[in-house]
């Protein structure tokens, strides 16, 4: 039986909207963070720029107004010698002053000697004399030679308590051209960094002025618990030695540790440089800002696209599952609606057609009994007998594939029955064909049609020397299986696989699909019926199972079938049949009342019934029959016709006997077929399958016979 599936072409633009209603976003997502950070960058860089710009503008005027006022100090204190500096210090500390007083960021003007020690001050009146900063470097820096404008490092001041950075110049030099001191302004750091915390809203978080050295002169934000100061494995002065005039570089800084993008400039002639930063993290997070913002309408929106068209995928899937689901289940209609068909063809005419055959069956049997003429007609009658036997195996086989031949299932012990079995095998398959059994130790017993389950192995063995010209081996392997999922074979339970696997040539693709189906066969006229696997497949289904087949061309076939397992005690196998008992005598054997509505099927019955030794009393309705019953008290066994005219038929007669005359007449039913004859066997009656000869009748009323007679218990 094959079934066309739905094809999945609607089901991969499905799979791709899905997959890309995730990998879309996620690729925009991507694409806008890379972007999104470049121009963070990009914007972080032009605001360095901006910062730097006004850093330098702002650093190169304080330092020329520095230095202007140095030349101003110079020019106040020219043509004063030391001694009359001292003389006039109130006047000119006064003068300083009001020159201080204009400049907020210079915290002090000083004039010093040859020897470091103060002449007059800005600030302080009188200066300290017994001061000495000789030691400080931009005194140092000037006693050997004029070193043009000295801006020295930041200190800590020796009269007060606050920091400042110094810048000096030489003061005019003594007639002979000596060294004559230095006029020194002190420059306040936080006065610039009042402005750099002014310009860090919302430009940059961290400014610097920066000698050459290393040496912070002013920095925002400070950090007061050390020296800010670059040694000359820092970054920047790395930076200042590649590009000495500007540049941007990103570092951890030694001086707080806190990584930084950071642009510089050079400030015009000082050794001097404004440095403007902004924190690596700050622009991490502004960057995490904007994607969680873009993530807020960008997800929601993502998540409602991919919810939508999995849900599409998944309807659809549903869809074509559904689609698929009832076109198996049509398929199966199809199937069972051919089955029912063939049934009720078969049905309908098997009971007469048997009745036929078993006249013809029957007459060649007597005819046999006579001396024949010459060879050729004994040729003729058993070609008549052959064709009559083919004939009742065609409607036999009809019947298992419709499943309405009647079993008679019973506990059966594969792991026994199947080594017996192996004999008539072998007969029927050629020398050259190898016989393997494998069954599990352990094997289950199952409930089967005995006759039905050898019938079936033997057609599979017949058709697996078919597929093995050149000889080979047929194997025949027995395990349990719990079948969980019904999608497998379309079964759920525990079942005990029966599989034959022949070497043979294998079955085709497009043949495998149909080898179950009846009538159809690949073999050549006159070799094969088409029925045999149908026979197969209609005796699994109706034992509660099914059949499968696999196969690959060139490599042999598989056919497996599932038998469900049962409960029940099993009975050993008899180690070979036993011997017919001989007949009695005539007289001994007692009376049989013979009910069938078919005179010539009842004559030949009438004719082996009397060879056996009966008496018989004919019938042709179960109404008659019953009042022969009444009349009579030597009959031992009725045997009837299942299907009678009239409205009872012969079941309702066999239950008659059963319930009016129990433990005294035997009942043996007979049938070419009647939908009825399933339920007789379960009921416990006998049931004799037309068309019969002698030896199949007599074993029939020796099984009556020998069976303990049906009791009804009130």
């Amino acid at each position: 039986m094959s079934v066309r599936l739905v094809q999945p072409n609607v089901l991969w633009p499905l799979r791709l909207i899905a997959a890309l209603s995730i990998i879309g976003p996620a690729l925009a997502f991507g694409f806008t963070a890379w972007s999104t950070g470049r121009a963070i960058e990009r914007t972080s860089l032009e605001r360095i720029e901006r910062a730097l710009d006004i850093l330098q503008e702002h650093s190169l005027k304080a330092l020329q107004t520095v230095e202007r006022t140095l030349a101003e100090a110079n020019e106040v204190l020219r043509g004063f010698d030391d001694a009359a500096i001292r003389e006039n210090e109130a006047q000119l500390s006064r003068r300083l002053g009001r020159t201080q007083a204009a400049l907020p960021q210079i915290q002090a003007i000083w004039a010093f000697d040859a020897a470091g020690h103060p002449l007059v001050s800005s600030t302080v009146m009188p200066v300290p004399v017994s001061l000495d900063n000789s030691d400080r470097d931009y005194f140092r820096a000037q006693v050997a030679h004029d070193a043009g404008t000295v801006i020295g490092d930041v200190v800590q001041a020796r009269v007060g308590d606050f920091r400042f950075f110094v810048m000096s110049a030489r003061r005019p030099e003594r007639p002979d051209g000596g060294f004559n001191g230095v006029v020194a302004i002190s420059v306040l750091p936080e006065r610039l960094r009042e402005f750099y915390a002014r310009l860090a809203r919302g430009v940059a978080d961290s400014f610097g002025l920066i000698r050459s050295d290393g040496t912070f002169l002013a920095r925002f934000p400070a950090v007061m618990d050390r020296p800010e100061r670059l040694d000359a494995r820092s970054d920047f002065r790395q930076a200042i030695a590649r590009e000495p005039e500007s540049g941007v570089f990103t570092a951890t800084s030694q001086v707080d540790g806190i990584e930084r993008r950071i642009g510089y400039r050079h400030i015009p002639g000082y050794p001097v440089y404004v440095q403007a930063g902004i924190e690596t993290a700050a622009m991490a997070r502004e960057l995490r800002d904007t994607l969680l913002g873009t993530l807020a309408f960008g997800l929601p929106a993502t998540l409602a696209l991919c919810a939508l068209s999995v849900h599409a995928l998944r309807r659809t899937q549903r869809f074509q599952a559904e689609v698929a689901r009832r076109e198996v289940v049509e398929a199966a209609l199809k199937q069972a609606q051919r089955l029912e068909a063939v049934g009720q063809l078969t049905g309908g005419v098997a009971h007469d057609f048997n009745n036929l055959l078993m006249v013809v069956t029957g007459n060649v049997e007597r005819l046999k009994r006579y001396p024949a003429a010459d060879d050729r007609q004994r040729r003729a009658l058993d070609a008549i007998e052959t064709a009559a036997k083919r004939g009742a195996s065609l409607t036999r086989q009809l019947l298992s594939f419709s499943r309405r031949q009647t079993h008679a299932p019973v506990p059966i012990d594969l792991a026994q029955r199947l080594p017996l079995f192996q004999d008539v095998l072998r007969s029927s398959l050629r020398g050259d064909i190898a016989i393997a059994l494998s069954l599990a130790p352990d094997l289950w017993p199952v409930k089967v049609d005995l006759n039905e389950l050898e019938l079936a192995i033997l057609n599979l063995a017949v058709n697996a020397r078919d597929a093995m010209p050149e000889g080979g081996t047929l194997t025949i392997a027995g395990q349990n299986v719990a079948l969980v999922d019904d999608s497998t074979v379309g079964l759920t339970g525990e079942f005990v696989a029966l599989s034959l696997t022949d070497t043979g040539s294998g079955i085709p693709p497009d043949v495998l699909a149909r080898v179950f189906e009846p009538f159809f066969t690949t073999k050549p006229q006159g070799k094969g019926t088409g029925l045999g696997l149908s026979q197969v497949y209609g005796f699994a289904t109706q034992s509660g199972g099914t059949a499968t087949v696999a196969s690959q061309p060139g490599r042999g076939a598989t056919v497996t079938l599932y038998l469900p397992r049962t409960s029940e005690p099993v009975r050993s196998a008899p180690a070979s049949h036993p011997a017919a008992e001989p007949v009695p005598p005539r007289q001994s054997l007692g009376r049989i009342l013979l009910v069938d509505d078919n005179a010539e099927v009842a004559e030949i019955a009438r004719s082996y019934l009397e060879d056996f030794g009966y008496g018989v009393l004919k019938s042709q309705s179960v109404e008659t029959a019953m009042e022969i019953l009444r009349a009579s008290s030597d009959i031992a066994i009725v045997l009837t016709d299942i299907v009678m005219p009239g409205p009872q038929n012969g079941l309702d007669l066999a239950r008659h006997v059963r319930n009016e005359h129990a433990g005294r007449i035997a009942v043996l039913l007979a049938t070419g077929y009647s939908d009825v004859a399933q339920a007789a066997a379960a009921e416990g009656f006998v049931i004799l399958r037309k068309p019969y000869d002698s030896h199949a009748l007599r074993d029939a009323l020796d099984r009556v016979r020998s069976r303990p007679l049906l009791k009804v218990v009130s």
